[in-house]
C-alpha cells in the first residue's frame, strides 16, 4: 500500500508546486460543469416560449346564414386567436402565408376557406357537409416546431367543434325549456278538467237512479232535479276552464312542431360525432410521437378527454332514444340502443387500453405491441358500428324517430279531441237537466224521453274518460315536463364540456431544464473523465522496476479520482445553487454525483491504463453508444432495437436513473438497484485493470514504439 500512496502523494505535490499544472488541472475540474450548465440553461423552458413560433393565419370565410341568423365562424376563430399567446399567430393574406411558409418566415400556415361557415350551416339540412381548415407546414426548418404548430392547428379544430356543439345544443334545449315551462303552467287546468270528467262519469249511475225513482215519485224527482240545477254552475265553470285548456293545448301543439323538426338533425349530428371519433381513434396510435414523452402524454390526455366527451354523447343518445321508444309503446329502438351500448363499451375499452399503453411508455416497458393491436381492433369495431348507424340513419333510424314523434303528436291530438268533445257534451248535459225539470212537471212521459237520451250522453262521457286514462297509461305528462324544463345554460355547457380533467402529478418537476439536469450532469461527468485521460498521463515515470504494474494502476487512479470528485462537486453544486435547478433531495444529488463520477473515472481510466490510446477511443465509442442507448432524452422504447438491447449494459442507464431520483423524489428500491449495477461495472473495471494491465502493456509496448516512430501518434 505504501508505494500506491507514494505515487498519489507525489502527484498531489507536483500539482500544488507547479503553477502551470495547477492552472491546467483547475481548468479540467471546471470545464465539465460548463458543459452541463450551458446545456441545462439552454433547455430550461423550451415549451414555455412557443409564442415565438410564427404561424400564419389567413381568413377567407365569407360567412353564412343558419336559422335566419348571419354567422361568420372564420371571424370568430381569428378573434379567439388574437387573444391566444401560446403561438405566434400572424394574420396575413393567403399568398403571403404560403410564400412565408416556403421561405421559412413562418413555420406553418392555417387557411380558413371561404365556404367554411356555409359547410358548418349544412348541419340543419338533410346532407350535412364537414367543414375544412387547410394546414401547411415546412418541416425542413426545425424538427420540433412542426409538432408544436400541428398541436395549434388541432386545437383550433377542437375549439370550433366544442363551441358548435355548445351552440347547437343550447338552441334545442332553449326551445324545450320554453315548452316545458308553458306546459307546467297549464298543469293545474289539465288536472281540474280531468277530475271534472271523472266526477261526471261517476255521477251517471246516480242520475239514472234518480230518473227511475222519478217515475214512482214525481215529487221526489222534482227535488232531485232542483238540487242538480243548483249544483250545475260548477259544471259550467268546468266547461269554461276546459275550453281555455283546449286552446292552450293547441298552442302547445303548434310550438312542439319546432322541436320535432330539429330533433332528428341534432340526433344525427351526435351520430356523426361518434363516427368521427371512431375514425380518428383508428389513426390515434399511429400519430403519436413516443419519442416526445411530454407531448405524447398531452396527446393521451386530449384523447382521453375526447373519449369522455363521446361517451357522454353516447349516454345522451341512449337516453333520447329510450324516451322516444317510450312514446311509441314498442321497442322500435332496441337494436340502436344495444349498438350504442356497444359503442359505450368500446369507448371505455379504448380509454382503458390507451391508458395501459401510456403507462407502459412512461415505465419504459416495451411490451405494448399486443395492447396496440387490441386498441386497433377495438377502434375498428367502434368505427364499424358507428359507420353502420350513420349509414342507416336516414333510411331506418330517422323514420322510426319520426314515427315515435308522430305517435306523441297523436296522443296529444287525442287529448285535444277529448277536451273538445267534453266542451261539446257538457252543454247537452245542462239541457238535459233543464228538460228533466220540465219533465217532472210534464209527467211520466217526458221522464221516459229523458231516459231514452241519457245512455248516449253516458257513453260519450265514458269514452272521454277512457281516452284520458289511455293517454295517462302511454305517457307521463309530469316526466315530459321535467325533461323539457331543464336549465338551458347548464345543459348546453354540460354537452359542450361534459368532463373536466383533474390532474395529479407524481414527482412534479417545474421546468424542462431541471428535468434534463440528470442527463446533462451525467454526461458532463463522463466528458470530464475523458478530458482528464486526454491531457494527463496514466503512467508513472520513474526508475525502471521501481513500481509494480498494479501499484502504478492504483496509485495514479487515486489522483484521477481526486480530480473527478472535484469535477462532480462543481457540477452538482452549480446545478443547484448557480442555475437554481429544481432538486428535491439536494444532498443526495451531490452524493450520487460523487459516486457516479468515481465509477465513470474508474471505467475510463482503466480503458486507457490497460489499452493506451486504444482505450481513449473505446471511452469515446462508449460515450457515443450511451448518448443514444441510455434513454436520457427520448424514451428507450422509441429507439431502434439495437439501442434497446444494449440499454441494460450501459452505466449511463443507471447513473441517469439515480440522478432523476434525487431530482424528483427518491424511491430507495430504484436507487439500490442502480447502485448495485454501477458497483458491478466498477468491479469489472478494477478486475480488468488489476489482472490485465501488465500483460497487455508488455504486449503492446512494441506496437506503441513503432507508432511513435511515425511522429504522428504519441
Amino acid at each position: 500500500m505504501i508505494p500506491i500512496f507514494s505515487i498519489y502523494s507525489q502527484d498531489i505535490k507536483r500539482i500544488v508546486t507547479n503553477w502551470v499544472a495547477l492552472v491546467i488541472i483547475s481548468g479540467l475540474a471546471i470545464l465539465p460543469s460548463l458543459y452541463a450548465w450551458f446545456n441545462i440553461k439552454a433547455s430550461w423552458d423550451p415549451y414555455g416560449n412557443t409564442e415565438g413560433v410564427a404561424i400564419a393565419v389567413s381568413n377567407l370565410d365569407e360567412g353564412a346564414t343558419i336559422l335566419d341568423q348571419q354567422i361568420n365562424i372564420g371571424d370568430q376563430i381569428v378573434d379567439s386567436l388574437k387573444s391566444n399567446k401560446k403561438l405566434g399567430w400572424t394574420f396575413v393574406s393567403e399568398d403571403n402565408a404560403l410564400h412565408g411558409v416556403q421561405h421559412g418566415d413562418y413555420y406553418a400556415s392555417i387557411t380558413i376557406p371561404k365556404d367554411f361557415s356555409k359547410k358548418i350551416a349544412t348541419v340543419v339540412t338533410d346532407e350535412p357537409t364537414k367543414a375544412e381548415i387547410v394546414y401547411h407546414v415546412n418541416e425542413k426548418i426545425n424538427a420540433i416546431a412542426p409538432k408544436i404548430s400541428s398541436k395549434g392547428a388541432s386545437g383550433i379544430i377542437e375549439a370550433v367543434s366544442s363551441n358548435f356543439i355548445k351552440t347547437a345544443n343550447g338552441t334545442i334545449f332553449k326551445i324545450f325549456n320554453e315548452l316545458g315551462i308553458e306546459l307546467e303552467k297549464e298543469l293545474p287546468t289539465i288536472e281540474t278538467v280531468k277530475n271534472y270528467i271523472f266526477q261526471l262519469e261517476r255521477s251517471f249511475p246516480e242520475i239514472k237512479r234518480i230518473l227511475n225513482v222519478s217515475l214512482d215519485d214525481i215529487n221526489e224527482a222534482e227535488k232531485i232535479v232542483k238540487k242538480s240545477q243548483v249544483a250545475f254552475p260548477t259544471v259550467t265553470k268546468m266547461v269554461k276552464e276546459g275550453q281555455r285548456y283546449s286552446n292552450d293545448l293547441n298552442d302547445f301543439m303548434a310550438k312542439s312542431e319546432k322541436i320535432y323538426d330539429e330533433l332528428s338533425p341534432a340526433i344525427k349530428q351526435d351520430f356523426l360525432a361518434l363516427q368521427e371519433m371512431a375514425h380518428s381513434g383508428r389513426q390515434f396510435i399511429g400519430s403519436i410521437n413516443f419519442s416526445d414523452i411530454g407531448q405524447s402524454s398531452k396527446d393521451f390526455t386530449q384523447f382521453h378527454q375526447r373519449l369522455e366527451t363521446n361517451r357522454q354523447i353516447t349516454e345522451g343518445l341512449i337516453s333520447v332514444l329510450t324516451r322516444l321508444q317510450d312514446f311509441s309503446s314498442k321497442k322500435i329502438f332496441e337494436n340502436e340502443i344495444n349498438q350504442l351500448n356497444q359503442v359505450r363499451h368500446h369507448l371505455l375499452t379504448l380509454d382503458h387500453t390507451a391508458k395501459n399503453i401510456h403507462d407502459k411508455v412512461l415505465s419504459h416497458d416495451v411490451t405494448v405491441d399486443q395492447l396496440i393491436c387490441d386498441f386497433n381492433d377495438t377502434a375498428y369495431s367502434l368505427a364499424t358500428i358507428s359507420t353502420n348507424m350513420v349509414n342507416r340513419f336516414d333510411s331506418n333510424i330517422k323514420p322510426k324517430i319520426n314515427q315515435s314523434i308522430q305517435h306523441a303528436k297523436t296522443s296529444l291530438n287525442k287529448a285535444t279531441v277529448i277536451l273538445n268533445e267534453a266542451n261539446q257534451a257538457i252543454p247537452h248535459v245542462e239541457k238535459i237537466l233543464e228538460d228533466a225539470a220540465k219533465g217532472v212537471q210534464m209527467g211520466k212521459g217526458e221522464i221516459k224521453a229523458i231516459q231514452t237520451r241519457l245512455p248516449y250522453l253516458e257513453k260519450k262521457i265514458t269514452q272521454i274518460a277512457n281516452d284520458i286514462r289511455q293517454f295517462e297509461d302511454e305517457a307521463d305528462i309530469g316526466q315530459i315536463i321535467e325533461l323539457l324544463k331543464n336549465d338551458v345554460q347548464k345543459e348546453s355547457n354540460f354537452f359542450a364540456e361534459p368532463v373536466i380533467l383533474k390532474e395529479h402529478k407524481f414527482f412534479p418537476i417545474p421546468n424542462y431544464g431541471s428535468a434534463m439536469s440528470p442527463f446533462f450532469t451525467t454526461l458532463a461527468l463522463w466528458v470530464g473523465a475523458l478530458l482528464l485521460i486526454s491531457l494527463l498521463t496514466v503512467e508513472v515515470h520513474g526508475k525502471e522496476g521501481e513500481f509494480k504494474s498494479y501499484q502504478i494502476y492504483l496509485g495514479r487512479l487515486l489522483t484521477f479520482l481526486t480530480i473527478a470528485l472535484i469535477q462532480s462537486l462543481i457540477v452538482t453544486v452549480g446545478d443547484i445553487y448557480l442555475l437554481k435547478a429544481y432538486v428535491v433531495d439536494r444532498l443526495w444529488f451531490v452524493l450520487f454525483g460523487l459516486f457516479i463520477s468515481a465509477v465513470f473515472m474508474i471505467i475510463v481510466y482503466t480503458f486507457v491504463s490497460v489499452f493506451g490510446n486504444v482505450g481513449k477511443a473505446l471511452a469515446i465509442v462508449f460515450l457515443v453508444l450511451q448518448l443514444a442507448g441510455s434513454g436520457g432524452t427520448f424514451p428507450i422504447q422509441v429507439t431502434p432495437a439495437f439501442f434497446q438491447a444494449i440499454n441494460p449494459y450501459l452505466p449511463f442507464t443507471y447513473a441517469i436513473s439515480m440522478m432523476r431520483e434525487a431530482v424528483g423524489g427518491i424511491l430507495w428500491d430504484i436507487v439500490h438497484k442502480d447502485v448495485f449495477y454501477l458497483i458491478i461495472f466498477t468491479a469489472l473495471a478494477l478486475l480488468l485493470g488489476l489482472a490485465l494491465k501488465n500483460p497487455i502493456n508488455r504486449t503492446a509496448a512494441k506496437l506503441i514504439k513503432k507508432a511513435k516512430e511515425s511522429e504522428l501518434i504519441h
